[in-house]
Formats: C-alpha cells, sequence, structure tokens
C-alpha cells in the first residue's frame, strides 16, 4: 500500500540538548572531529546505521533516551562548550578579516556550481568537481571569505552504484527526503517558502524553492523544483544530477544560472547579507548567470545590452575544468532560440546578442551549436584552469577566440585546485600530529622534518601510524566487499574468502575516481599474466582497491567497469584486488588515507587536476602517475614516482602497452623493494624518507586554504576592484567601454602597420647592444590613445617564428597626416642566440583586464 501524502515528524529536544540541532545543521560537524564524536556518543550503534548523519540520529533517538541524555551533566555541559565553540568559529575575525588587507576586496562573492560534495549526507555530487567545490566553500568558511554558494538540490542526488552477478554497473536513484537533511527552508516575513521563478517557452512558469545549507561560515543555496505550484515536467527539472535530454539539462543550466542570481537576490533580501560584486562561475553549467544579470541591469538601470554586459562581465570570473571538448555542455542554438526568441524573449535582451555570447564563431566551430565555455570566458573578466599543465592545454583549447595572440598570451590563467586538509586527514592521523607539532609547523610544512630529538615523530611512529590506517581499510574493505557479493545474489555460506580478502601487511595500492575512458581504469589490466604475478608475488606482493562509477549513459565506461569487476572476481587473484562499489566521500575518507600509493593513469594531458592523490599525500602517502594534473608541476622526484608516458605514440593500443609495461615495472622493481626492504625494527626508512618529504612539502602546497588565498589574491580582489569602476552606482564606466569597443571593432579595419625600422642592428650584435624600432601607424577613425604599438622580441625557429618572447610597448613620438603616427621604443638585447622581432597594434584602455579583451590585433608584414 502507498501513502498518498508524506511528511517528516521532527523531533523536539529537551531544554539540555537544543544546541544539537544548530550543531546538526550547520555542516562544520562533517570537517570537526569533537562534534562528530559527539554525536557518535549520543548512541554509537545507531550512529552506524545511520551512516554518520546528525539530523538522522535525532530524528531517530526516542523521547525516554533524550530525557535520560538530558540528565547527563558531562554530555549537557560538552553540548554547551561545542555550541560555544561554533559561535564562536561563526563569528570571530579570520585570515580575510585580519590578515588580507586589500581595499578592493570584495564584500561578497556568489559562487555558483552544478554540483557539490560536503558530506556523503548530503549526496549533490558526481566527482572530482563536486568535491572540489565542496572544498573551496569549506575553505573560504575557514579563512572567513564571505562566500555564498549557489546550486541546485537533486531530489535523488547522483545514482547509487551496485554490481550484477555478471559485473555490470547497477543504477539506483534513491529518493533524498530535504526534510530529513542539514537544510533549511529559505522563509518570507510571515512564514511562507520564499521562492524564484523563471518563465519558460509557451507562457509556463518554472518554480523553485530554496533550501539553505550553512557550511560552517558559508551559506549553499540549493534550488529545488520539486514544489505543487509547478507540473509534472517542471517539477522533474531538479530530479537528479546530470540527468535526461538535453532540454532537461537546459533547463537545470538555466535555473541554477538564472533562478540562482535570484536566490541570491532573495537571501540578501530576507537576511540583509552584502550583495556581492564577484560573481564565480564553476564550469560553463551556471553561464546563464551572467544573462540574468545582463537583464537586471536592462530592465533596472535603463542599460543598454552591451553596456550591461560590460557592468556584469567587469564582476564575473569562470573557471573551466575540462581539458577536453566532450566534457563540455552545448546545446543546439535552435533549443536556445525556444528559451529565448520569440514569445520568449525577455525585454532587452535579444536573442541574436544572447546567441553571440555562447557562438562557435571561429575557424573549426560549429554554428548550429551553443557553447557553454565559450559563453563563460565571453562573459568574463578573468578565467582560469585548475592546474598549470590544464591552463596550458585550455590556452590551446580555446585559442581560436583570440585569433591575433600567440596561444601562450590567451587570457586563462591557472590556480591549481587544493583540498580541504580537515575533511581529508584521517582523525586518528591528525591527533597524532596535533599532539607533536605546532599548527605553524604542519602548515608550513617544516614539522614533518624534525627528528623525534626535536620534538618531531620518529619513522617508528609514523610506520605505526600507516599501518593503523592501512588495517582500518582492510576491514572497510572486506566488509563493502562482502556486502557487495551479497547484493550480487550470493548466499553468505558461499561467502567466507571475503574474511580474508587483501592483508593488512601487504603493500595497498587505490585506484577509485569516475570512470570515463580517458582515465583508463582497465590500463592495469594490458598484460593480465604479468599484473597477476604482481599481485600474487610470494615475497613482495601488492594488492589494489577499485572504485569508481561510471555515468549510465557511457558505455565504454561501464564496460571498463565490467572488465575489471570481472578481473577481480577470479578465485586466483580475488584476495589481492577488488572493486568496491558505490564510491563516495564516505568510503574517500577511509579508502584514501589508509593506501600506501596512489594511483592515476590517465591519458596525458586529459587531465584537468585530478585530487584524490592530494587527500592520499596529506596522510603521508606516495603518488605513482602519469605527469598530469597537479602531479605535472609537483612530482619532485622524491614524493613518488611518475609513469613514464608514451607520447607522440599515435595508436592508442601500443601507447597503453607501452605506458602499461612502464607501471608494471615501476611496481616490480621500484615500488615494492622500497616498501618491503625493512631494517631491523622493521620499518622501511627510505619509504619513511619519501613519506616525510611528501608530508612536508606536498602537505602544504595542496591545502584548498591555499587555493581560496590564491582565488581571493589573484582574481577576486581585482575582480572587485572592476566590478565597482564599471558596476558601479552610475554605469558611466561600463557604458563608456561599451561605446569604445564598438568604436573599436568598427573601425578596426583601418588599423594597420605601414613600416617599421631599427636601429643599432649592425653586422655583428651582441649581448647587451640596444636596438631603436620606429613603427609607422595607420589608425584610421582611431587615436594613440585607443591602441597599444608594440615590440613581440625573442628567440626564433628555423622558420623565423617567435618561439619565446617578450613584449615591449612603444610610446608616441610624431602625429603625421593623414591618421598616421610614428611610435618609438628601444630595447636592450639580453639573451645570445637567434633573435627575431615584429611589430603589432592592439587595442588600448583603462577598463580592459589585458590587451587581449577583444581579441584583435594587426601585426606587421615582411
Amino acid at each position: 500500500m502507498r501513502a498518498i501524502r508524506r511528511f517528516t515528524v521532527r523531533t523536539v529536544l529537551p531544554e539540555a540538548l537544543k544546541p544539537l540541532d544548530t550543531l546538526a545543521l550547520n555542516l562544520r560537524w562533517s570537517w570537526h572531529t569533537p562534534t562528530r564524536d559527539l554525536f557518535a556518543s549520543l548512541d554509537p550503534e545507531l550512529w552506524k546505521k545511520v551512516h554518520g548523519d546528525p539530523v538522522a540520529l535525532l530524528g531517530s533517538l526516542s523521547r525516554k533516551r533524550l530525557e535520560q541524555l538530558a540528565e547527563d551533566r558531562a554530555l549537557v555541559a560538552e553540548v554547551r562548550r561545542l555550541d560555544e565553540d561554533l559561535r564562536r568559529y561563526l563569528s570571530e575575525p579570520r585570515w580575510y578579516q585580519n590578515d588580507f588587507d586589500d581595499a578592493d576586496k570584495p564584500d561578497a562573492v556568489a559562487y555558483f556550481s552544478a554540483e557539490y560534495g560536503i558530506t556523503a549526507v548530503l549526496p549533490q555530487y558526481s566527482g572530482g568537481l563536486g568535491i572540489l567545490a565542496g572544498d573551496h566553500l569549506k575553505s573560504a568558511s575557514d579563512l572567513g571569505v564571505p562566500i555564498v554558494g549557489v546550486g541546485l538540490l537533486y531530489g535523488a542526488g547522483y545514482f547509487k552504484q551496485s554490481l550484477t552477478r555478471d559485473g555490470w554497473q547497477h543504477e539506483t536513484y534513491p529518493l533524498l527526503d530535504p526534510d530529513n537533511l542539514p537544510l533549511t527552508l529559505l522563509r518570507e516575513a510571515d512564514g511562507t517558502a520564499a521562492k524564484v521563478s523563471l518563465a519558460l517557452p509557451g507562457g509556463r512558469t518554472l518554480h523553485a524553492q530554496v533550501w539553505l545549507a550553512q557550511v560552517g561560515r558559508v551559506p549553499l543555496l540549493l534550488l529545488d523544483s520539486n514544489i505543487a505550484e509547478n507540473d509534472d515536467s517542471a517539477r522533474r527539472v531538479t530530479d537528479r544530477l546530470y540527468g535526461g535530454s538535453a532540454d532537461h539539462r537546459l533547463r537545470q543550466e538555466l535555473l541554477l544560472g538564472i533562478g540562482g542570481v535570484r536566490a541570491v537576490r532573495l537571501y540578501t533580501r530576507l537576511t540583509g547579507a552584502p550583495t556581492p560584486q564577484v560573481y564565480h562561475c564553476n564550469e560553463g553549467h551556471a553561464g546563464f548567470l551572467s544573462v540574468e544579470r545582463i537583464r537586471e541591469l536592462v530592465a533596472g538601470q535603463g542599460l543598454s545590452f552591451d553596456a550591461a554586459l560590460e557592468a556584469v562581465k567587469a564582476g564575473t570570473v569562470f573557471t573551466t575544468h575540462t581539458p577536453v571538448p566532450a566534457g563540455i555542455s552545448r546545446y543546439g542554438t535552435d533549443l536556445i532560440a525556444e528559451y529565448f526568441g520569440g514569445g520568449a524573449e525577455m525585454d532587452g535582451i535579444p536573442l541574436e546578442k544572447v546567441l553571440a555570447l555562447g557562438a562557435e564563431d571561429f575557424e573549426g566551430g560549429n554554428p548550429a551549436v551553443y557553447n557553454m565555455a565559450i559563453m563563460g570566458l565571453r562573459a568574463a573578466k578573468r578565467a582560469n584552469g585548475v592546474a598549470q599543465l590544464h591552463g596550458k592545454v585550455s590556452r590551446g583549447m580555446f585559442h581560436q577566440l583570440w585569433p591575433g595572440f600567440d596561444v601562450s598570451e590567451v587570457p586563462i590563467t591557472s590556480i591549481t585546485n587544493g583540498v580541504h586538509g580537515p575533511t581529508w586527514v584521517d582523525p586518528a592521523f591528525a591527533e597524532m600530529v596535533d599532539g607533536r607539532l605546532t599548527p605553524e609547523q604542519v602548515e608550513l610544512g617544516e614539522g614533518f622534518l624534525l627528528t623525534p630529538e626535536e620534538g618531531g615523530l620518529s619513522d617508528g611512529e609514523l610506520w605505526r601510524m600507516r599501518g593503523r590506517l592501512r588495517s582500518n581499510l582492510v576491514s572497510e574493505a572486506r566488509r563493502r566487499v562482502r556486502k557487495s557479493w551479497v547484493d550480487r545474489g550470493a548466499s553468505p555460506a558461499e561467502l567466507s574468502w571475503t574474511d580474508d580478502v587483501l592483508d593488512p601487511d601487504v603493500l595497498t595500492i587505490g585506484f577509485a575516481r569516475r570512470v570515463p575512458t580517458y582515465k583508463r581504469l582497465t590500463l592495469m589490466l594490458s598484460d593480465p599474466e604479468r599484473f597477476t604475478r604482481l599481485l600474487t608475488d610470494p615475497e613482495r606482493p601488492i594488492q589494489i582497491i577499485v572504485a569508481g562509477k561510471s555515468h549510465p549513459d557511457d558505455e565504454q565506461g561501464v564496460g571498463l567497469i565490467q572488465k575489471l569487476v570481472q578481473f577481480a572476481d577470479d578465485a586466483g587473484v580475488r584476495e589481492r584486488i577488488v572493486f568496491l562499489p558505490n564510491y563516495d566521500i564516505a568510503m574517500a575518507q577511509t579508502l584514501m588515507p589508509g593506501c600506501d600509493v596512489w594511483l592515476n593513469n590517465p591519458l596525458r594531458p586529459l587531465e584537468a587536476s585530478g585530487t584524490s592523490g592530494m587527500k592520499c599525500a596529506l596522510n603521508g602517502a606516495l603518488n605513482l602517475s602519469i605527469l598530469d594534473g597537479w602531479w605535472d608541476e609537483w612530482y619532485d622526484g622524491r614524493n613518488g614516482w611518475a609513469i613514464p608516458t608514451a607520447d607522440g605514440v599515435e595508436d592508442p593500443a601500443e601507447r597503453d602497452r607501452l605506458e602499461a609495461a612502464a607501471l608494471y615495472e615501476l611496481l616490480e622493481d621500484t615500488v615494492a623493494p622500497r616498501f618491503y626492504d625493512r631494517d631491523a625494527e622493521g620499518v622501511p626508512r627510505h619509504w619513511m624518507e619519501m613519506v616525510r618529504h611528501t608530508l612536508a612539502t606536498l602537505g602544504p602546497k595542496v591545502q584548498a586554504t591555499r587555493m581560496v588565498r590564491d582565488y581571493v589574491e589573484r582574481l577576486y580582489t581585482p575582480v572587485a576592484r572592476s566590478a565597482r569602476a564599471l558596476d558601479g552606482a552610475t554605469h558611466d564606466g561600463a557604458r563608456e567601454l561599451a561605446d569604445w569597443k564598438n568604436r573599436v571593432r568598427g573601425a578596426w579595419h583601418g588599423v594597420r602597420v605601414d613600416h617599421v625600422e631599427a636601429d643599432g642592428v649592425a653586422d655583428v650584435v651582441n649581448v647587451g647592444d640596444r636596438i631603436e624600432v620606429t613603427a609607422y601607424v595607420s589608425l584610421g577613425e582611431l587615436g594613440p590613445q585607443d591602441v597599444q604599438v608594440q615590440v613581440v622580441g625573442g628567440r626564433v625557429d628555423d622558420e623565423d617564428h617567435l618561439t619565446e618572447f617578450r613584449v615591449f610597448p612603444l610610446t608616441l613620438s610624431q602625429t603625421l597626416e593623414g591618421g598616421r603616427y610614428a611610435f618609438v621604443g628601444a630595447h636592450e638585447l639580453e639573451l645570445a642566440g637567434p633573435f627575431g622581432y615584429t611589430v603589432r597594434v592592439v587595442p588600448n584602455h583603462d577598463d580592459i583586464a589585458a590587451v587581449t579583451e577583444l581579441g584583435l590585433a594587426v601585426g606587421a608584414h615582411h
């Protein structure tokens, strides 16, 4: 029988335990061990049963048990102490208030992302993008950065994964009840649910209520369309993450972007929170936030579309996470036209202007496609990739938007991702470290290099802790393997072998991530016989724990999982390699600390960042990875191993074979021998040297607090400065900049370099000689104040292409007749070897982020 209606009956806590409500609803508990320990102590068995969810725990305790707990004076004192500790955490000045004293820093930043991985209790993430967004909010909270997060509340989150008897991935979508989650509904003053709405084609309206997840100091607004005011199809807009058709995904992205801005306005109105100056679009999914902010300015301030775009752009940061075109949201322009054209057109927002933002109107682009990453780049003042190598890959990937410039000048910088230490460092490891080292020693890393005599940890202590974490992982993996086999239909009688799966003393390698093909889940199976010998070596065995979900529509990814599961099912190896279904934050928090080595073997350079190995490094595990993502810039020869890549080998199968052979060789000849090479006390000294070096040098770099500080200093603050200049009260700057850009674009055809002269280029040119360059240029209808004339000089190859170059501006020296001007400048030669130079003219204005902003440049011809 099905209920015709459901609702949640909330527990009423005794007065003495009232603060437990506050502690349960602030997600700081997900990274604050004392708060979690408090909840666990209320009923340890029940805590396990509700998978460490404080809201579910409080909802499941009987009234009698609560009354007993309220009589426990020690417990009540601890509840009060932790409540006060949380209040202090939420109110005291932190890094942003105390140490970062740039007058231009933003009052608030709105951070938009399609997914957030904060805790397994709130399954609103599919992989790295969501975990990164969650770690961004947590670290912003720890630093006191005034961020407000914006996302969607998915009715079923991402799917739960199990396996069929023959090893195929099986997906289920258990529905989440927001009333049973650590969320509160945003309400109007009269108590009704606060809502946002947006128009859909055909005169329909999409309504959404707004749930608030409090992530420490950071409010996270989650929009939910599953409400009575919506028809069935509108209710399903937020049904699941990345689900459904293109039309369904587009509606999700419209709700995230347009509805998200409206939710921020709603939150500001209801709470008095400051209006953000900076809008951070984390990947292209939220790109429509710019269209909504343009609409606000056109409707509310009477700006033209172009002036509003400049004001909006001034306050926008765009982060791209994908190194592969397939990872970008792209829609047919006809579908976009349904939502922004005809009867759906917004006043002052012409369809062709919206289409122009995402148009692939460049060589090699598809004119029938609307590209959300390109829209994100065109509507942002500053953009970044998520590792140094990824920034380079992104500059190549989007170079066609800046055709007049060298690929190295494409205005996409890099801020390398980080991970939130308190979430990912195992509590036992953290307790050992905190007992011996000061927070400064840990933050700078130097504490891990101290000897016991200097107050540091001994190799033996560190090694025993690593053993403890490995044992925890083995116990948890055995439990999960057994459960997985029961789910696959095995009877308990045939599962006694699962008690001996894995060995707490064997070298343990972890491999867990989403399963798109480029991450190469099955590279380790390239030579099954050799791999089996490694697993079952009598002297130096290895064991591997694998986990990961494949998007249900990715048939190849699903096939890779099945191939790996079938290999791991074989009785000859099943005690040394396991696949654990339903990879999530809860699994990761045991898996990453417990591994000795973290394996990552993507197809270089397709890994944007890949932060899982960072979480392992924080716990003293070593990385064994292809030089891709973050590992490419931070591998130093002593913190793990780099798997050699067969770059340039065209045949994918041959490349896989070569790289797998290199992996086997490293495991066989270097990694395993070093792990098993023990001294008289049973400690592998050489291995521990690498562990210490990893903790000391990688530990500080991989922290998300470092990443968020980088965003604040390098992106948020400069963008807040430009937002105040162009998106201030009058918007005069935005109007003026839009007029200037239109004027420059209209007159650019009249710009050319007529003639270049150089003095000082003798028969023999030496380092230290100066060359003086004079460029004669025609500017047509533009004036010298509209441009910069530059010498681009540096090393040249055999075909006279500039390979490494620097840019030197020239100064106006003469005004000639007919719109012609002479510009001059001198340059001292600093490098020996082949040198070349050219001259170019680029647009220049105080309010553009760089001379590349318009993508226009005119160069001298031979």
